[in-house]
């Protein structure tokens, strides 16, 4: 590996090369009350992302850790998991993936500035030179978003670029703290990041097979073939450190589950399925398919039943979101951090009476019940209604409540 220079002040922040500097830094880390991280990964190429460099801020410290060079990272990930001091990320999905993979565990407090701004202002999700140039009138810089992060050397520019997405953080941290305070919104911010990491939690840990493309019209049968292959694809996938789709792309496997033939002739004669390695997995993907096709009727998936709602919910779901989407921004509020037209549509179904038994529908719990629950009831039972306002408004949809 090319050594790389070490950042010193004149650089404006510290470049980690060394184990050594590494554990020193995170002892100076553990005397303060809040740590801003961001991460450089590359993903496209190894079955989970791969950690580049560590982008750290706290009072008196700017460092950057090159993670090509210092191997030993619990020290940090164990830092923040423990005691009750705040993390601060920006869309941080992939910074909570590395935590979880190295220790399973998660930053005891963290505060994501991208979901607390969309509980404060009108958009959602919102990037981070957006949020920067909105809430503190600053500019971030732009460049190097096509930056290999594996090379060595890192030039002046990527550094740089790098250590903008932390530099920032723990100014939009203290300017959202306090439009959630002066909004009330604090315990919306606690609930939101509680829900969001258990779903990043369920993300990283679950697996994922309904995800394929292509599998909506299948029958119960084709559902568990492409299951076993997913599962069978994965486990692949991760033996050789590969993106799965690397191992046996979407299409594909959706083809095999619909030709239901565990006979290696047939599936070998596939249109896509004539690459040279396949012949070392095509026994791997035969047996997976006869597993399928050996599950009995009542463990297929993708057996619920339910009552289809009526057509005109899809109708009536768009024609609320618009309305509802203007409310929100008369709130300083993001109408995509609320929901979606699909989650408009399953509260109307649940509130008429289609899929009870799918329990409480998004919009009907927790702070987005306050937004969403009254006016909903009151347009569904006649004390409200819709009109159209100012048609050149952005918000041309107006709710009269009687």
């Amino acid at each position: 590996m090319t050594p790389q220079r070490s950042g010193g002040p004149a650089a404006g922040f510290e470049l980690i090369t060394s184990q050594p500097a590494f554990d020193r830094l995170v002892e100076r880390l553990a005397e303060h009350p809040f740590i801003a991280f961001d991460t450089e990964f590359v993903s496209e190429h190894t079955y989970r992302s791969q950690l580049c460099l560590i982008q750290i801020a706290a009072p008196g410290v700017l460092a950057a850790v090159d993670t090509l060079a210092v191997r030993e990272l619990d020290a940090f990930w164990n830092l923040l998991a423990g005691g009750d001091r705040t993390t601060i990320v920006h869309a941080g999905r992939e910074e909570l993936g590395f935590s979880l993979h190295a220790t399973g565990r998660l930053p005891a407090r963290l505060f994501d500035v991208q979901i607390a701004a969309g509980l404060v202002d009108h958009d959602f999700p919102a990037g981070y030179g957006a949020l920067v140039r909105r809430l503190l009138g600053r500019t971030a810089n732009k460049g190097e978003t096509r930056t290999d992060w594996r090379k060595r050397p890192l030039s002046d520019a990527q550094l740089a670029y790098a250590m903008d997405d932390v530099r920032h953080l723990e100014d939009l941290w203290r300017v959202l703290e306090e439009r959630l305070a002066k909004h009330g919104r604090e315990a919306w911010m606690e609930s939101e990041m509680a829900s969001w990491q258990g779903d990043v939690v369920e993300s990283f840990q679950r697996k994922r097979w309904r995800r394929v493309s292509g599998l909506t019209g299948l029958s119960r049968r084709e559902l568990a073939i492409a299951r076993e292959l997913w599962h069978w694809r994965d486990a692949v996938a991760e033996s050789r450190d590969m993106p799965p789709k690397r191992v046996l792309r979407d299409d594909l496997l959706v083809e095999l589950a619909k030709r239901k033939s565990a006979d290696e002739r047939e599936i070998q004669a596939i249109r896509g399925m004539q690459r040279s390695d396949f012949r070392h997995i095509i026994k791997g993907i035969a047996d997976a398919i006869d597993r399928g096709l050996a599950l009995p009727e009542g463990e297929l998936p993708g057996g619920e039943r339910h009552r289809a709602p009526p057509q005109q919910l899809a109708v009536l779901g768009q024609f609320l979101s618009t309305a509802v989407a203007g409310l929100c921004r008369q709130m300083s509020l993001a109408p995509a951090m609320v929901g979606t037209v699909s989650d408009m549509r399953d509260l109307l179904a649940w509130k008429l009476g289609y899929d009870v038994e799918e329990g409480e529908p998004l919009l009907a719990t927790g702070w987005r019940a306050e937004v969403v629950g009254t006016i909903i009831d009151d347009l569904l039972a006649g004390r409200a209604a819709l009109r159209i306002g100012d048609p050149r408004s952005h918000d041309p949809l107006v709710i009269d409540r009687g």
